[in-house]
């Protein structure tokens, strides 16, 4: 199993940088890989990805939820073996340290030469730089899912 963990400091609060991360659908708007999520209920998510040339389907299910502090989440079915979490870390009134943890399995010769050489954890940076330019250019989230998913 491999892991990336990956952190941006952004210039909202932690209730907007929470809120905008439960924004499941929007993901599209700020991570190149995600072509769309839908989300089937408030704790499952079908996720569309394209990694180069490659498609893959899976669902991601919430295991863990809790109101700007971290959101969790496992694979449960489709092409994809992963789980991760975010942590939202209030550093002042308007700035706010996420951190991703994503733990996956590589699979096929083209996932595994990518999980060597760091592709994955190259991704995670650009993607949190560009959940950072999308929230502070916005200032505000797009919409809110409070809920609280025990564990």
């Amino acid at each position: 199993m491999s892991q990336a963990i990956e952190t941006v400091d952004v210039s909202v609060s932690v209730s907007v940088a929470y809120n905008q991360w439960t924004q499941f659908e929007d993901f599209p708007k700020f991570l190149d890989e995600v072509e769309s999520i839908t989300q089937t209920t408030p704790t499952l998510t079908v996720w569309k990805v394209k990694v180069g040339p490659v498609e893959k389907t899976f669902e991601a299910e919430i295991t863990e939820q809790h109101p700007d502090e971290r959101v969790a989440w496992t694979s449960t079915g489709g092409e994809v073996d992963h789980a991760g979490v975010v942590t939202f870390h209030k550093l002042s009134d308007s700035e706010t340290r996420v951190t991703v943890q994503i733990d996956w399995t590589p699979k096929g010769f083209l996932e595994k030469i990518g999980d060597t050489l760091g592709a994955d954890n190259h991704a995670i940076k650009k993607d949190l730089k560009n959940f950072k330019e999308f929230i502070e250019s916005k200032g505000s989230e797009t919409g809110a899912w409070r809920g609280d998913v025990q564990a």
